[in-house]
């Protein structure tokens, strides 16, 4: 089995699961990811997150110098409450102005992460509804 990585992503826990939020620098991440806090999520890492493969699954972990931090564009950086280790459920890339497939098939929207299978879609970070459709896209995973 891989070793763990650190990945440029920005992690929040949802109902105690890991949802990786993944793009380049201005795609949204640490956005998404305070929208989702202040609805109840929990941070889990801002900028790099630790991979760790444990028994088919993976665990998500902040580096130590980065735990419970967290950069507000126009702010600076923040304090937050976070969990330090949680089980990744989700991967989302990040790309703003995507045009998502209207009816996908939410099983065959996979990929093999650290030799993992893990459900991972596309998202428009910047639109309102971008944090209800992760609470809806963990919602049906969990089903």
């Amino acid at each position: 089995m891989a070793e763990q990585i650190t990945v440029h992503a920005t992690c929040v826990a949802l109902e105690n699961k890991g949802v990786l939020l993944r793009g380049p620098s201005g795609a949204g991440k640490s956005d998404l990811a305070i929208r989702l806090i202040e609805t109840g999520g929990l941070l889990v890492s801002d900028d790099q997150v630790v991979l760790t493969p444990e028994k088919n699954r993976i665990m998500a972990s902040p580096p130590t110098s980065l735990a419970g931090l967290l950069e507000v564009r126009g702010v600076g950086i923040c304090s937050y409450d976070f969990l330090k280790k949680c089980q990744l459920a989700v991967v989302i890339d990040l790309k703003p102005g995507c045009t998502p497939e209207r009816m996908p098939d939410i099983n065959d929207q996979r990929q093999s992460l650290l030799g993992v299978d893990i459900a991972c879609f596309q998202l428009d970070p910047f639109q309102a509804s971008a944090p209800a459709k992760v609470r809806i896209m963990l919602k049906q995973l969990l089903a």
